[in-house]
């Protein structure tokens, strides 16, 4: 039985069609990716599904008894109290004890631990960014028939995203998800719909497969509208050269050209593209950052930085990995000046122009209209030394006329991060920092704004949680590997996990050659001295048939477990393998963990072994 149907969804706001003859249904155990343009209606669709809005027209049918969750992007007003009772609410009700007290607790506790809260920290005492971690607890803990998430990897390092996919795995939730992190989509999601104009249309289908049949569709839907408009320039010119009386005669041939007209006024034409271009500074010096040994600690507090050492060039592409409160944030503005280092050096290029951009969108003014907060009040901007009218340059941003007038508050997540592009991007800048710039956009604008920053001529720091983004945009990785440490590594997510991955092999290796010389040392100090006055004492004793023909066979089998978990590393290290594995992944890792416990003690056993010869 379906866990949700939709019949004939329609709903509109008194402008273009929002949902129109919906028809959609989700079985159990599916995972279903909501994919759209900004704008599009996706949480609106959310919403009708879970019941907080009622649709114009059509039905929603849910099975008696099923629990849907939902996971907003908005943080509700009215809530307070403690992470632990916030997270504790969202248990579904045990009036009959079908759970003990103390596994519910557990798995509060858990939550709260893996989303990186103390549970007695008060709700409304926290940011945005904590408020949203808190409700996303809040949502798994009921483990509902139905989980609806809205953007869930925001604000969540990269390490809680890894636990929160496989949490979904393992849990075998049913989920509706609206995501731009497209290496969480590729992993989690068995079916992909996309809600376009009003229709919903659904892919059966990985997201790479997807992409590549979307543009094969939209080619061929340009190709039949190209068709359609000349066919009816045509019959409209045909309709201008003929006197009135021959077109009246010609009553079909007008019928049919009303029903074109018909049909191109009710086309809903494909939203454009966003049109970024970065106002770009003065070129710096060479160098813009050249640090050595540096350290940093706010007074009474742990060291945030320490020994930290690097040259940062015109033109490099940095990327920030660590876990939230790991104290990003801090080191860029000690990398920038903004903060007096309390250890080493630290020196700056010449004619920096660093341009912010704010994960929270707080340089967003919601009082302002989206138009006022780009121009201050004016009705024109200056983009590179060029005067153009604020109305038409945020239609560059796809901000219609009539929503560059209304108050920013209104706008949806990925429009307030286009809207915050857009305002940044009139300023001159040879230094951009970004911080979760990937936040809420839809795919093609995310697709664009990898582009402009590949291209972009200066220096770029950006952190961010999205792998995809950090593998195609940046050109070093820096890692915040805890107690101040800070790793450097050549390319981005997928180049860092590879790098590990080759030294977790290497010390695995070392560490198994030393516990087989202890284990060694430890079996010869057990060993009785030998008798001085016997000489046969003194022989070592032989191998038995069996032991010789093993002896003869362990190099053949370490050699082969070698080549095992050569190609078991090399596979987990494939970014196409990482984004498209799912399950798998965790089976791949797991058989590499047998691996190396089999070859530590295959190597050990043949040391055993060749001592006895």
């Amino acid at each position: 039985m379906a866990l949700l149907s939709l019949l004939d969804i329609n709903l509109s706001f008194g402008g273009p069609t929002v949902l129109e003859n919906l028809n959609f249904q989700v079985d159990p155990g599916e995972r279903v990716c909501l994919l759209g343009r900004n704008g599009a209606g996706k949480t609106t669709l959310m919403r009708v599904i879970a019941g907080e809005m009622q649709p114009d027209s059509g039905d929603v049918f849910r099975p008696n008894g099923a629990v849907y969750t939902r996971l907003t992007q908005e943080i509700p007003d009215d809530l307070h109290g403690s992470v632990h009772d916030i997270v504790y609410s969202g248990l579904r009700p045990n009036a009959d004890h079908h759970e003990e007290e103390w596994e519910r607790d557990v798995r509060v506790e858990d939550l709260i631990a893996h989303v990186s809260l103390s549970p007695k920290a008060l709700f409304e005492e926290l940011s945005g960014g904590l408020k949203r971690r808190v409700l996303l607890a809040r949502a798994l803990a009921g483990q509902p028939d139905l989980l609806l998430l809205d953007e869930p990897t925001n604000h969540l390092d990269i390490e809680s995203i890894l636990w929160l996919e496989e949490f979904l795995l393992e849990e075998k939730l049913s989920l509706f998800f609206v995501t731009h992190d497209r290496a969480f989509l590729r992993r989690l999601a068995t079916r992909i719909v996309e809600l376009d104009r009003g229709r919903l249309a659904s892919w059966a289908c990985d997201y790479d497969t997807y992409l590549v049949r979307k543009e094969e569709v939209m080619i061929a839907e340009e190709t039949q509208q190209a068709a359609f408009d000349k066919k009816l320039s045509q019959e409209e010119a045909w309709s201008r050269r003929k006197p009135g009386a021959q077109r009246k005669r010609s009553g079909a041939r007008l019928d049919a050209l009303k029903a074109m007209r018909a049909e191109r006024a009710a086309r809903r034409d494909r939203a454009g593209n966003v049109t970024l271009k970065l106002a770009e500074a003065e070129r710096t010096g060479v160098k813009v950052v050249d640090a050595e040994n540096l350290c940093f600690a706010y007074p009474g507090g742990p060291m945030l930085v320490r020994d930290f050492t690097t040259v940062l060039t015109r033109g490099d592409k940095l990327g920030l990995i660590g876990p939230n409160g790991a104290g990003k944030t801090t080191f860029i503005k000690l990398l920038l000046g903004q903060l007096a280092p309390t250890g080493g050096t630290l020196k700056h290029g010449t004619k920096l122009e660093v341009l912010y951009f704010d994960q929270l969108r707080e340089q967003i003014k919601g009082d302002l209209t989206v138009a006022d907060n780009i121009a201050d009040g004016n009705e024109t901007v200056t983009i590179n030394g060029r005067t153009r009218h604020v109305i038409s340059y945020l239609q560059d941003f796809l901000f219609e006329p009539a929503r560059a007038r209304t108050p920013a508050r209104v706008l949806s997540g990925g429009e307030r991060n286009r809207l915050l592009l857009a305002r940044l991007f009139t300023r001159p800048a040879n230094v951009l920092v970004m911080d979760e710039p990937t936040n809420d956009l839809d795919a093609e604008t995310l697709d664009l704004l990898e582009d402009l920053l590949v291209e972009y001529q200066g220096t770029l720091l950006v952190v961010s949680h999205d792998r995809d983004f950090l593998d195609n945009v940046v050109t070093s990785t820096l890692v915040f590997e805890g107690d101040g440490r800070i790793g450097e590594y050549v390319g981005g997510y997928t180049d860092w996990k590879r790098e590990v991955a080759k030294k977790e092999a290497v010390a695995d290796k070392a560490r198994a050659v030393e516990l087989t010389a202890a284990s060694n040392a430890s079996a010869a100090a057990r060993m009785p001295m030998p008798d001085l006055a016997t000489p046969a004492a003194t022989k070592s004793r032989k191998l038995t048939n069996k032991e010789q023909r093993e002896l003869a066979e362990l190099p053949a089998r370490i050699e082969a477990l070698e080549t095992e978990q050569a190609a078991l590393t090399a596979q987990l290290a494939d970014p196409v393998f990482y984004r498209t594995a799912g399950v798998k992944f965790a089976e791949v890792k797991s058989r590499l963990d047998t691996i190396e416990a089999e070859h530590a003690k295959a190597f050990a056993r043949w040391e055993e072994l060749e001592a006895q010869k």
